[in-house]
């Protein structure tokens, strides 16, 4: 009878150990992940891509992972690798990177050149889900080297995370309940601010040349209609080709950006000019002189005060956006 008690005990012990290995074996191994920016450079507008060159080192016990060729950046154009050292000892993986990655963003321009922007970067491994991996940050230490500048850009923060990826496809494993995986990710954010002040002058400063110099049509007699006509077409024209070039180094936007914005009014107020010296005419035929030489100083100082009140406006509210 004492037998067959602890023969139960025994085979219980073992089941339960079993069970217990077996719950254990369905944890997800985790990859101590960290990483070290040496430089962030062409950045491109137009192509909406930037480079980054960093090291990266993954630590792991599981040697399937083969983060050497298993390695995945999803938003990465091109990924090259320079350096490559693995050390195996300890029952252990330090796998050690130096990559430089041609990555493709979205840039916010609502505000440009007073723009703030995110420079994403995720790994992921192509062949493990979250069920086998999953990344842990390793925070230890700076994440960049504060002593390479981004010409022109300051980095405001510079984050790592880790989360899990979702993806609606079972990527044509028909084993799968439903088409839906999780993938472990790695990810790095940056935010971006700059001082833009004279970037701004030196996009601009040609629109408002363009502006001034129509706006000098009202110091101009009004019955010299061609001279008036000639200065306002002429300066319509340059505004358009100011935003053009400008439009150029930029990517296209469905959104009303501050370009849009301040070429929009330039245009607008042009046209008023214009408008003004038609109205100015028709009272020098009618031999009001007088009433137009007065109409055309109310005009020219409204119409200024009116510009230079809504370019503040514009302008500081894109600086605090």
């Amino acid at each position: 009878m004492k037998k067959a008690l602890l023969f139960s005990q025994a085979l219980i012990a073992l089941l339960c150990s079993a069970g217990m290995a077996n719950a254990q074996g369905t944890h997800p191994d985790t990859v101590k992940t960290g990483i070290y920016v040496t430089s962030i450079h062409d950045i491109d507008f137009k192509q909406n891509e930037y480079t980054i060159d960093l090291w990266l080192w993954l630590k792991y016990r599981n040697k399937d992972f083969d983060f050497e060729h298993n390695l995945e950046i999803p938003q990465a154009k091109t990924v090259e690798k320079s350096f490559s050292t693995i050390d195996s000892s300890g029952g252990r993986i330090y796998l050690l990177m130096k990559l430089q990655c041609v990555m493709q963003d979205s840039w916010r321009i609502n505000n440009f050149p007073f723009d703030r922007q995110q420079l994403r970067l995720s790994l992921e491994n192509s062949q493990y889900d979250s069920r086998s991996l999953v990344f842990v940050t390793d925070t230890l230490g700076k994440h960049y080297d504060p002593r390479f500048t981004l010409k022109g850009w300051n980095i405001d923060s510079f984050i790592l995370s880790s989360g899990i990826k979702p993806y609606e496809t079972a990527f044509g494993d028909e084993t799968m309940p439903k088409p839906h995986t999780e993938y472990s990710s790695f990810k790095v954010r940056a935010v971006l601010t700059r001082d833009a002040t004279d970037l701004f002058w030196k996009l601009f400063i040609g629109m408002y040349v363009s502006f001034l110099i129509s706006y000098i049509c009202f110091y101009i007699h009004a019955d010299n209609i061609d001279s008036r006509f000639a200065l306002s077409v002429g300066s319509l024209f340059a505004a358009i080709g100011n935003k053009y070039i400008i439009d150029a180094s930029l990517p296209e936007s469905i959104s009303f950006t501050l370009v849009d914005a301040l070429h929009g009014l330039t245009l607008f107020f042009i046209f008023l000019v214009i408008t003004s010296s038609v109205y100015s005419l028709r009272l020098v035929k009618q031999n009001k002189i007088k009433q137009a030489n007065r109409f055309d100083m109310v005009a020219a100082q409204v119409l200024l005060v009116v510009y230079i009140a809504v370019n503040i406006y514009l302008i500081t509210n894109a600086k605090a956006s």
